[in-house]
């Protein structure tokens, strides 16, 4: 049974979430970008770099919790003698 369970969860991850978590990071890298050539493309606008400055963040906060949150989910495989993320690739 602990089979069972091993390779669902693993197919799972692996078809659901690792594709989750690669587009949200995908995003997240995408408004970071965006800020950043807002902060810059608008140098001489405040009120654009304001906005430019806060897509940088936003962007750097959710990279942050998606990587965090990829982190979150190998150490909960590995404590539950489960296959990690990584592992499964191969």
């Amino acid at each position: 049974m602990l089979d069972t369970l091993n390779t669902f969860l693993g197919k799972v991850i692996v078809e659901i979430i690792n594709p989750i978590i690669l587009l949200l990071a995908a995003s997240a890298f995408v408004v970071f970008l965006w800020g950043v050539f807002q902060f810059i493309w608008q140098a001489g606008d405040a009120g654009a770099r304001e906005t430019g400055r806060r897509a940088i963040l936003w962007g750097l906060v959710g990279l942050v919790v998606i990587f965090g949150a990829y982190g979150i989910i190998n150490v909960a495989l590995s404590t539950f003698d489960l296959t990690p993320v990584h592992k499964l690739s191969q």
